[in-house]
């Protein structure tokens, strides 16, 4: 047998309809996986639950704000039609407004939109996962700026920060049923992250901040961290936190 393989499995992965989270969602499938894709926009849920199908899996899209846990049921329930869930991808996050603040200048409800998004989203989806899973994997996506120091990014450093803490502590709490890890990206060039970030033109990104394997990420490199996290290649890893970088 493949250790890789996920054939029979059931994932649910959130802030699944585009960039890092399609990438997570159609790596699972290639895999073997059925997916349940939660987001917020229907539109983008839909689609990728398509693309999920045409690699030959089961796909159903629920649109969710994901950290309401009623709405995060709904996932759940979703993928108890399918047979599961043996997977929960925690993947929603960013930052809300797209908007990087020093932390001096961050209003409070700017501080509360970040923490609601990128770490109580992330201990709903693990509660609720543990209360659905009977045996399986969680995965928390957590990023390179939980890492140290993150000038005009503070809220979202110490919110994934956070999420790598939540991760030992529902490690330990759901051994040997669930085994819960993080794999943590650096820089992708996604939607959120174009929008966030100001470089300056006429010189790569990698090179800018200085990526030693000379290039940016993809969605699909951490899907395949993901994939290995969620497969039986990793069946004596919890607890853990996969940096996925490039080197930084």
């Amino acid at each position: 047998m493949n250790p890789y393989r996920l054939d029979g499995k059931v994932a649910v992965v959130t802030g699944g309809g585009k960039g890092i989270g399609r990438g997570i969602a159609l790596c699972l499938a290639e895999a073997g996986a059925d997916v349940v894709v939660c987001a917020r926009t229907t539109a983008d849920v839909k689609s990728v639950a398509a693309e999920v199908q045409a690699l030959g899996r089961r796909a159903i899209a629920i649109s969710a704000d994901v950290t309401q846990e009623d709405q995060v049921r709904m996932a759940a329930e979703a993928a108890r039609e399918l047979g599961g869930p043996d997977i929960w991808v925690n993947n929603a996050g960013g930052l809300p407004d797209a908007t990087p603040r020093y932390l001096t200048k961050t209003p409070t409800d700017r501080w509360d939109a970040q923490i609601d998004l990128n770490l109580k989203a992330v201990f709903v989806g693990c509660k609720i996962a543990a209360e659905y899973i009977k045996s399986g994997a969680i995965i928390n996506i957590s990023s390179r700026a939980a890492m140290g120091g993150s000038i005009k990014n503070g809220p979202y450093g110490a919110s994934k920060a956070a999420v790598n803490s939540l991760t030992q502590t529902f490690a330990l709490e759901l051994a040997p049923r669930i085994r819960v890890n993080a794999v943590a990206p650096g820089p992708i060039p996604t939607e959120n992250f174009n929008q966030s970030t100001r470089f300056p033109e006429g010189k790569p990104i990698e090179d800018i901040i200085g990526v030693p394997l000379k290039r940016l990420g993809t969605p699909e490199d951490i899907g395949h961290a993901v994939v290995f996290m969620a497969s039986d290649a990793s069946s004596w890893v919890t607890g853990q936190c996969l940096y996925v970088t490039g080197g930084l």
